[in-house]
């Protein structure tokens, strides 16, 4: 499983929010993720999609995962926008224009 760290001023690819459900929630507690689709109240193919890096957690299955697995909705939230800014940093830089203050 994928970690953050900083070596050398470089980031790690940070795990994907579904990686962390499957190895430290649903395979440890013996949940398949036709249970977990049940509980969450979604269809299987969805958690399989988030588990398998497919699809994000969005701000509506953090409140999910949160309210089954008894965490905060920031958790997820905030291991999606870490892998996300990960990826995006791997991408070349946009060309943007420095915006400064118009002296009148």
């Amino acid at each position: 499983m994928a970690t953050i760290t900083e070596g050398a001023g470089r980031m790690h690819e940070p795990a994907h929010p579904g990686e962390i459900l499957h190895e430290l929630y649903l395979a440890p507690l013996g949940i398949t993720l036709t249970r977990a689709a049940e509980a969450l109240g979604v269809s299987r193919k969805h958690v399989s999609s988030i588990v398998h890096g497919r699809a994000p957690v969005t701000p509506e299955m953090a409140m999910r995962l949160a309210a089954a697995l008894d965490t905060e909705p920031e958790f997820w939230v905030n291991l999606q926008a870490q892998h996300d800014l990960w990826e995006a940093r791997q991408r070349q830089r946009p060309q943007v224009k420095v915006l400064t203050q118009e002296v009148a």
